[in-house]
Order: structure tokens, then C-alpha cells, then sequence
């Protein structure tokens, strides 16, 4: 059975963008010209995905954004520029609505402790019955490369690991922002430290961010009363019990991670992803190098 369903994950407040996330959704930010949700979608497009759920914030317009920008027909603007002789405008919004995968809008069961876990089990019935899914959070943005897509390769190699997650080598002064990964002697996880308060409690320099392929085994870890660090529930939390019970495939990714969590990181994404990706990125690059 192949891996044909996944789980994208924008369920928070985002509290840092404030105040344009009090009105939408933090990943629909553009980077370029498309919103990030957006590029993670395409990403699993790359990678075969045939479904996909995403998971908003409850108790805000989040839900009804989603079902818009992916569902909407826009018939005002398709009219609007047809009769304009502009009709080649909006292919991008056709592409959208009519070669999409099916995607399905959720919200975050309020009732859940904060965490970035809950998302996921909020999508449970959605997954429950396959063999694996993948999960992406929607603040990690990878350029070159589809991590789902190396994640289903590596499922394909590996079809009894009890999940897979990506990883990225990190340099050292910023280990202590993210989850570095604990190897077994094997080479599969052992365990993540979050957020190592000096550089000697990092196990590795791996980095591991928001892009996994887990069993609905999950699931017997990932539940309401297994909260962790705060009292949130973390999905790396489950991932680990995981590894207790079998192997954790750690594979390295073929594209270049970067998250867009901070207003700070949303610019470099921004800045990296017009010089490397667009065809005005030279004369961007010229610009900053004049001044």
C-alpha cells in the first residue's frame, strides 16, 4: 500500500505575526508570489499525495480561509479578466481549484492541550486506517527538493519502521533553537533533545523540523494525557516513544530546510527564496550588493 494521504498542520495563533494574523492565517503569508500552505501542497503533489487534510485554527476565520483560497471559484475575477483579454491570469487560480488534490479543511479540536500534537490528532479519523501518512508543519518551508517525496522513498526502503522523520545538519550557534537528534548505533533515532540550552547538550548537529512519516501507531503515544515540556503536547514526544519499540528511520534531506515561524526567519525565507527561485533574483541580488 502506498502512502497517499497527508496531514499539514496550521492550528496556532501566531501570536509573533501580530497584528495581520488576527485576520489570516499565518501560513498564508506569501513567500513570492503564493501563500506557504500553498508550497507545502505542492510538495505533496511532487511526492504522489492523492489527499490532503488541513488542520486551522478553531474559533477564527482560518477554516473558512482555507476552504476559499483552495475551493473558491472566483468567478467575479475569472469574468472580470476574460473580458479584460487577461483570461491567462488566472491559470494559476484554474490550477488551484480544478488540479488540486481532494483537500479537506479541519479545525484543531479545541479541546485538546496546546501542542503541536494536537493537530495531528484532530486529523486522526482522517488516517487512522492507513498503512503511513506524512505530516507537514506549514512554517517549514524546504526549497530544491520535496521532502515527502524522500520521506515516501525512504518508507518504500524501510516499510517496517515504525515512522520517519527528516532531518537537516544545522550549524552549531542555533542549535539550541530547534529538536537535535540522538542516534542509535544503527543510525536510526534514538531521541530528540528540544532545544539544547548549551551546544555540549546536543547529541548531533541533525536538526529535526516538521516534515514526518508516521504509523497510526502514533497515535498510542500521541494522546491528551501524554503532555511533555509546558504541558503542550509534542508530536516528537510520541515519535520517540516510537523508537522505544522499533526503528525511526532518520533521513537526510535533498533540499534546503527553512523555517518561516518568526518574522525574522519569514524574511530571510523571503530574501532566499526570490534569489534562488525567481527570474528577478539576480537583479535583486545586484541591488543589495549596490547599496
Amino acid at each position: 500500500m502506498s502512502v497517499k494521504k497527508a496531514i499539514i498542520t496550521d492550528a496556532g495563533f501566531a501570536s509573533r505575526f501580530l497584528p495581520i494574523t488576527k485576520t489570516i492565517p499565518k501560513a498564508m503569508i506569501p513567500i513570492g508570489g503564493k501563500p506557504v500552505m500553498q508550497y507545502c501542497v505542492e510538495e505533496c503533489i511532487t511526492a504522489g499525495i492523492e489527499e490532503i487534510v488541513i488542520v486551522a485554527t478553531p474559533h477564527t476565520m482560518s477554516k473558512q480561509i482555507y476552504d476559499d483560497y483552495f475551493h473558491g471559484a472566483s468567478e467575479n475575477v475569472k469574468k472580470l479578466l476574460d473580458r479584460q483579454g487577461k483570461s491567462d491570469r488566472f491559470a494559476p487560480v484554474d490550477e488551484i481549484i480544478h488540479h488540486f488534490p481532494k483537500i479537506t479543511i479541519i479545525e484543531q479540536d479545541s479541546n485538546l492541550p496546546y501542542g503541536n500534537g494536537s493537530p495531528i490528532v484532530s486529523a486522526k479519523d482522517f488516517v487512522k486506517d492507513e498503512e503511513a501518512f506524512v505530516v507537514l508543519y506549514s512554517d517549514d518551508l524546504i526549497l530544491g527538493s520535496s521532502d515527502v517525496k524522500t520521506l515516501i522513498e525512504t518508507h518504500e526502503e524501510h516499510p517496517d519502521a515504525k515512522a520517519i522523520i527528516t532531518a537537516q545538519k544545522m550549524p552549531r550557534d542555533v542549535w539550541k533553537k530547534y529538536g537535535m537528534i540522538a542516534l542509535k548505533e544503527n543510525g536510526t533515532l534514538d531521541h530528540i533533545v528540544e532545544k539544547p540550552q548549551t551546544p555540549e547538550e546536543s547529541p548531533s548537529d541533525l536538526t529535526s523540523y516538521g516534515r514526518y512519516l508516521l504509523t497510526p501507531e502514533v497515535f498510542d503515544y500521541l494522546t491528551p494525557d501524554n503532555t511533555g515540556l509546558d504541558d503542550e503536547l509534542w508530536t516528537v514526544d510520541a515519535i520517540t516513544k516510537l523508537a522505544e519499540h522499533g526503528d525511526v528511520v532518520v533521513a537526510h534531506s535533498a533540499g534546503k530546510w527553512i523555517t518561516t515561524g518568526d518574522p525574522k526567519n519569514y524574511f530571510l525565507a523571503q530574501l532566499e527564496y526570490v534569489l534562488s527561485e525567481t527570474d528577478y533574483g539576480a537583479e535583486i541580488k545586484n541591488m543589495l550588493q549596490s547599496k
